[in-house]
């Protein structure tokens, strides 16, 4: 079912991901979560974000239980591969989610677990760049008309 186009507001996480991670992520609160399809399994995939109606940026995002930190609930974060000056709580985050990285699996240390990421992060750059999905970029569910909040 990819791609898969995805909106929702943004929602305090763990606040593992830039304090203990150094790697900021979006969360989605949990109703957007279980309007995932069952179809998506969990893992690590790449694609496009938008912040409300900010630019669109290459984005890493996690779906599943991130077994390393043993989650009870499952998640949707997004890291989106660009530098914001603040964060964003409450705005509407806005995802195209266009393939899969790798499965969710646990790792044996956080130096690992950080490192995995990293890699995940120049994966997803290097698919972003593909004439393929560089015109998903462009696609007009980046543009938020007001009150619109659907997954599909």
């Amino acid at each position: 079912h990819l791609p898969y186009f995805c909106r929702g507001e943004v929602v305090k996480g763990f606040g593992r991901g830039s304090k203990e991670l150094g790697i900021p992520t979006a969360n989605f609160s949990e109703q957007v979560v279980e309007s995932f399809p069952s179809d998506i399994s969990t893992g690590i995939y790449y694609g496009w974000a938008c912040v409300g109606n900010g630019d669109v940026h290459k984005m890493v995002v996690s779906i599943g239980w991130n077994p390393f930190y043993k989650n009870i609930k499952k998640s949707v974060e997004t890291h989106i591969i660009h530098s914001f000056k603040d964060n964003f709580y409450g705005e509407i985050l806005s995802i195209v989610i266009i393939g899969c990285i790798r499965s969710e699996k646990n790792f044996s240390s956080l130096e690992a677990l950080i490192s995995a990421i990293q890699e995940d992060i120049e994966e997803a750059k290097r698919q972003l760049d593909l004439p393929e999905h560089l015109k998903l970029k462009e696609d007009n569910f980046f543009h938020l008309s007001e009150g619109k909040t659907v997954n599909h």
